[in-house]
């Protein structure tokens, strides 16, 4: 009996022990998950595609109450200004043919009853959409101190990528420049001085390997031109293209998306997992060649894509390299800090990217709104079915227009008349009428609540274009009469004035289309190295 009880006693310590080291461990992970609300607030709470975002000086829609919107100023900590509401879509059908073609079903939107000055009663938006600019600047500047937190051994190239970092970061506010508004960026001075970083320092190795058509054979024309427009420029480039890889900070896979998916279907119907192999195959080939790639895993090399698959084809080899995408889908996999939007921009001549530039002056512009185009996914046969037999004129919403020389000529001249051009998307999130309105100086209107705009960490889209959530569709014409004539005016000079970032050049000029694409990656590599 004397020997069980000291044993019983060395059981009953170890018991407590370990009830201790339990008791320890639920505290710590209760501080842990406390310290990460309060740092990160939405990052644990709501996922991404959810996450509530509170809304400046927004309308206040009650769709019952036909007298319209009525205006109230709301707010919401750390969030930026947002305008009248929130928006994305051209006569050619871009939408997506083959696998993933289902996913254009509109998100669940709601609005929210919240306390937010202690006043009980307040109505607070929140609209459940995470591409709010403040959501994506947020996801931004948290990505940016995550990667600044790591420590890690620098080659030679990243030295230089940190000493321009640092140049960027501290040197005196730069003056505005003539051409460059400040109402058009967040930081103008910062852009300013990042772009003439680049300028100075930055070096691109491109890869020859790869046989055409896949490879090295760009496409200018259509409405997936931009992937080959940034092809031709870049290989062409003497400014920033070094012959020795040792000296590159950024290598470019130079291969076509588009043509991927074209000499696929003319052969024999290829599946994408055939698709993706061969993108494996050719990562595999550069990785045993060449020393660069292992280094880093992929992480210094960018691609540049415009095809609806190229997302999915290119996530698992590749999805470590910094993507440029038409189809920035931040529901479908798209990464703020790594991936950046390319613009969709669709091009009728080679020759002449820049045909039938400008639009008519704001006095010569008496519709209203206009829309035209397929029928693809779900929210543009809403759309359709809302406007197509409206009592208001001034609003034109039609289907597809014929693809003829007249109908086409029809469909400019309606951009160009138009105050307003609805962008609304399709299968996928992305459309080249965002650029197209911008070529014809008419204001967008983007519909479509997962896209991430092109260059949104440099421009401030919301100074020149409208932003409609989908579920907000059929209050379309309230929402654009809503906006007063002087803001209108505004924002149709902004977009003439932005205009200079969106233009393809046959030799590229400062500050332009392929410029900021290439400005957007270099960006990602100097912030997140």
């Amino acid at each position: 009996m004397e020997t069980k009880r000291p044993l019983q006693r060395l059981g009953k310590v170890q018991i407590l022990k370990l009830l201790v080291l339990i008791i320890s461990l639920v505290v710590v992970i209760i501080l842990i998950i406390i310290s990460q609300l309060i740092t990160f607030p939405y990052t644990l709470s709501v996922p991404p595609v959810t996450k509530g975002i509170f809304v400046n000086e927004a309308p206040v829609y009650n769709n019952s109450n036909e007298s319209g919107p009525v205006f109230r100023t709301l707010s919401g900590a750390g969030t930026h200004k947002i305008e009248v509401v929130h928006v994305n879509g051209s006569n050619e059908e871009e939408g997506c043919k083959g696998y993933g073609c289902n996913n254009g079903s509109l998100l669940s939107q709601s609005e929210m009853k919240q306390n937010d000055s202690g006043q009980s009663g307040q109505t607070v938006v929140v609209a459940l959409e995470p591409t709010r600019l403040s959501y994506m600047v947020s996801v931004l500047e948290s990505t940016v101190a995550a990667r600044f937190s790591k420590n890690k051994a620098l080659s030679a190239r990243d030295r230089e990528l940190k000493h321009a970092r640092m140049k960027i970061e501290n040197e005196p506010v730069l003056e505005s420049i003539e051409g460059l508004h400040p109402s058009l960026y967040h930081n103008l001075s910062r852009f300013l001085r990042s772009y003439e970083s680049m300028e100075k320092t930055l070096k691109v190795y491109i890869y020859k390997e790869g046989k055409k058509p896949i490879f090295h054979d760009p496409k200018l024309r259509g409405i997936y031109a931009s992937e080959g427009w940034f092809m031709k420029l870049m290989e062409k480039n003497r400014n920033f293209v070094v012959k020795d890889p040792r000296k590159a900070h950024l290598f470019y896979l130079p291969f076509s998306s588009l043509k991927l998916r074209n000499t696929s279907q003319e052969r024999t119907p290829t599946s994408r997992k055939d698709l993706e192999q061969r993108l494996k195959h050719y990562a595999s080939l550069i990785a045993g060649k060449y020393p660069f790639w292992n280094r880093t895993n992929g992480a210094d090399h960018f691609l540049v894509a415009c095809h609806d698959w190229a997302m999915e084809l290119t996530k698992d080899h590749m999805g470590n390299c910094i993507r440029s995408l038409c189809n920035s889908n931040l529901g479908r996999g798209f990464k703020i800090g790594k991936d950046t939007t390319l613009p969709a921009t669709y091009i009728r001549s080679a020759e002449n990217p820049v045909q039938d530039l400008g639009g008519n002056p704001v006095s010569e512009r008496p519709i209203l709104a206009f829309f035209a185009g397929g029928m693809h996914g779900n929210l543009r046969p809403i759309l359709l079915q809302t406007w197509q037999d409206n009592k208001e004129p001034d609003i034109i919403i039609l289907g597809p227009m014929a693809r003829d020389i007249e109908s086409k000529a029809k469909y400019r001249m309606y951009m160009k008349s138009s105050k307003y051009c609805i962008c609304a998307r399709g299968h996928e999130v992305y459309s080249p009428r965002i650029v197209e309105s911008i070529y014809y100086e008419c204001v967008p209107v983007i519909i479509s609540d997962n896209y991430v705009p092109p260059f949104f960490e440099v421009l401030n889209w919301e100074a020149f274009s409208v932003f409609v959530l989908e579920k907000e569709v059929v209050n379309l014409g309230r929402i654009l009469r809503a906006i007063p004539e002087k803001k209108y005016i505004e924002m149709q000079k902004r977009v003439k004035m932005v205009q200079q970032h969106f233009i393809w050049h046959k030799m590229p000029v400062k500050f332009d289309l392929f410029h900021m694409i290439l400005h957007s990656v270099w960006n990602t590599r100097v912030v997140f190295m």
